[in-house]
């Protein structure tokens, strides 16, 4: 028989009495997050099961759900320029720059598997590669890098086809920007807010007097001038993480083929000439002259 007066014992903290602990008929904390799916959806293949692939399945899963809420929040974004809510389309923005700071840290956890380690598992993983996350083209799509062979990956996975079909041929979130300062007054070339957005982005000249207006008047609205920084942000954070996946796939494989077929190293190198917003850093060299 318990007593009511019966001290805690020292070192363990009060479970207080206005705290629920029955959780047979109302909704938990596990049952809410369905951890009990996400916590049994680790499944490493090799065998005898090798310790280190759970960190490398683990990495990989956080990334996905990171990515996840980069374009549910790039989606939103774009929607807000939409219907000219630049300061709101910010908040999103810089949600998106925290997270991805997240994942370019998160390369630090992945870096701790030694090239040995990872050689003993490597041969299980067959042609499965990064290159073949879904998420992470549609976060492209969205910021402008399309590709429409991108798609041809995904022929065996109907609802990724879906989704990057349909952000192929919708405006990215630059795109939205763009309308967005038309709308405003700013003097956007017809031939861009009438564009085939189902191109990758390209240099237009064109735009950098309109960014030149932006950042060297005293009356730009500070929304539009905060915009252009934030998305210059965000190409550095990607860009920054890009480079970090490059160096730590060097750290471990070194210079082999990647598992998807891809040249490994030098294909993700590339990757760092590709750019979003290439005006937005052009303009930089023309302001003060």
């Amino acid at each position: 028989m318990s007593c009511p007066n019966m001290q805690t014992p020292e070192g363990v903290r009060d479970i207080e009495s206005t705290m629920h602990t029955d959780f047979h008929n109302t909704m938990s904390y596990g049952s809410y997050l369905y951890l009990d799916r996400l916590l049994s959806s680790q499944h490493p293949v090799s065998s005898p099961e090798h310790h280190d692939e759970m960190l490398f399945i683990i990495q990989h899963q956080t990334s996905e759900l990171w990515l996840k809420l980069i374009l549910h929040e790039l989606n939103e974004c774009r929607r807000l320029m939409d219907h000219d809510e630049i300061g709101k389309a910010l908040k999103c923005l810089a949600r998106v720059k925290h997270i991805q700071k997240t994942l370019t840290e998160q390369w630090s956890v992945l870096a701790t598997l030694t090239p040995r380690e990872y050689a003993q598992f490597r041969g299980v993983l067959g042609s499965a590669s990064g290159f073949q996350s879904f998420q992470y083209r549609a976060v492209e799509f969205i910021l402008g890098n399309k590709h429409r062979g991108m798609l041809k990956v995904f022929e065996s996975d109907p609802e990724a086809h879906t989704l990057l079909s349909t952000l192929l041929d919708e405006p990215t979130v630059y795109d939205a920007f763009l309308h967005a300062l038309a709308r405003a007054g700013y003097s956007i070339p017809a031939s861009i807010l009438e564009r085939d957005v189902s191109e990758a982005w390209v240099f237009h000249e064109s735009l950098i007097p309109v960014f030149m207006e932006i950042y060297e008047s005293d009356t730009t609205p500070w929304s539009f001038y905060q915009a252009c920084e934030d998305l210059v942000d965000l190409e550095d954070n990607f860009q920054a993480w890009r480079f970090r996946h490059m160096s730590v796939v060097k750290r471990i494989i070194g210079f082999k083929t990647g598992t998807g077929g891809s040249s490994g190293v030098a294909f993700l190198k590339r990757a760092l000439d590709l750019t979003f917003f290439p005006e937005l850093f052009a303009v930089r060299t023309e302001i003060g002259k």
